[in-house]
């Protein structure tokens, strides 16, 4: 369930974009010395996100760098990291250890398998490090395959509980912006879960997997249906997400709740219609 928030490259000025870049690369840098080239494959545009919308509510002090990387080894870019930069980076290789148990659970992927067993002591150092945390993240992980075993087709329930790992994650400290980031952590992790079904609905009808949509799937309405059914949860993150007081990059963060996280919901359509 990676991918989906990301920003709008084509509605954004190309100072934000750099900014935007700085911290992706600041992100990038982190997961390398903290975990190596097997952290730093595991990089994501979506914990970009969680680092900027934590930096521009706690405005924490930001280290400002250069560096290379493999891809792009004869041109420095520009970094931005801080303390939630490490925190990003061990949910990052945390959540990519949780999806590649997915993976084989699925599709047998064994490639997955054996790169889940290398990241397994980074999982067990990330358990070690933020205790109830990931505790609290495991057990709704297990309910939601528990879930997936049974067939659910309660797609409040089952989007409820991917909302609730989504709201952990975000919630990064106990103080008065907590509920703020568990509601719009929950809304938008409905709209990822939601969004990652709607995308494989036909694949897993065809390979016989689970997904909560097969029985809207054969509504003449289905799409318009999950249409609203995402706009509302959008909606309501963005609702909380206007409660905080980020100054800081608040544009490119409006980018992505705005237009960025539509991006692949858009090209999703238009490959159904073009289908």
């Amino acid at each position: 369930m990676f991918g989906y928030i990301i920003i709008n490259k084509g509605d954004m000025k190309f100072k934000e974009f750099d900014i935007y870049q700085s911290f992706y690369c600041g992100l990038c840098r982190s997961l390398k010395e903290k975990y190596g080239t097997l952290g730093q494959i595991s990089l994501t545009y979506d914990m970009t996100f969680l680092v900027m919308l934590l930096s521009g509510l706690y405005e924490p002090a930001t280290e400002e760098g250069t560096a290379k990387c493999i891809v792009h080894p004869f041109e420095k870019h520009m970094t931005r990291r801080n303390l939630f930069t490490d925190y990003a980076a061990d949910m990052n290789v945390l959540f990519t250890y949780y999806k590649c148990r997915d993976d084989w659970k699925d599709d047998h992927k064994v490639t997955r398998l054996a790169y889940g067993k290398l990241m397994r002591n980074a999982y067990r150092k990330i358990r070690s490090d933020y205790g109830e945390k990931v505790k609290k993240l495991d057990c709704l992980m297990r309910e939601l395959d528990v879930q997936e075993r049974k067939n659910t087709d309660d797609i409040d329930k089952m989007s409820g509980l991917f909302g609730e790992i989504m709201a952990e994650m975000m919630a990064v400290r106990a103080d008065e912006w907590e509920e703020n980031l568990r509601i719009m952590g929950s809304y938008l992790g409905k709209y990822i879960y939601l969004l990652d079904a709607y995308e494989d609905i036909e694949d897993d009808i065809k390979e016989n997997r689970y997904n909560p949509l097969k029985k809207r799937y054969e509504n003449p309405d289905f799409d318009e249906e999950i249409k609203t059914i995402l706009t509302m949860m959008m909606a309501g993150c963005s609702k909380e997400f206007e409660k905080l007081p980020i100054i800081e990059n608040v544009e490119i963060l409006r980018n992505i709740l705005y237009s960025g996280v539509w991006y692949r919901y858009e090209a999703v359509r238009e490959k159904r219609k073009h289908e």
